[in-house]
């Protein structure tokens, strides 16, 4: 059943009541904390190897002759007299290098975490709605070009 209505509103209240609402995606971009490793101390023992110069001293034996004979342990014939039933014995002694390794705590190490800020860039398609105005001619009017 044709009707000779337009198919819109030409005039009135009803004309300000053609209202289209355009809509859009937007992005919203967050971050989330996840775990990307884990960290720890570890401390290993290294040998080095140093050397040191170190002065040691030892003792030796040496003839010394003593011309003045005066009040000293010789008898009439010029003979020494034993200071013992084998003779004078001298005791000789030496230095010893004596190594000795102590651990001793030089430095205090810990781990410590600092958060580093980069930039990253997010690119994604996000649809929007265009809104076009489509002239369509009343019917019985003039439409020449």
């Amino acid at each position: 059943m044709p009707t000779d209505r337009p198919p819109f509103p030409v005039d009135g209240p009803a004309r300000e009541q053609s209202v289209l609402i355009r809509s859009e995606e937007r992005l919203a971009v967050t971050t989330r904390r996840v775990v990307a490793g884990i960290a720890r101390l570890e401390k290993i023992r290294v040998t080095e190897t140093r050397t040191f110069t170190v002065d040691v001293v030892r003792e030796e034996v040496r003839l010394v002759i003593d011309r003045d004979t005066a009040g000293s342990d010789v008898d009439d014939r010029g003979a020494a007299r034993p200071a013992g039933p084998e003779g004078p014995w001298l005791v000789l002694s030496e230095e010893q290098v004596v190594v000795t390794k102590n651990l001793v705590p030089v430095e205090r190490v810990r781990l410590d975490v600092t958060p580093v800020t980069e930039m990253r860039d997010v690119t994604a398609a996000v649809r929007s709605e265009r809104v076009e105005v489509t002239h369509v001619p009343a019917p019985g009017s003039d439409t020449i070009g």
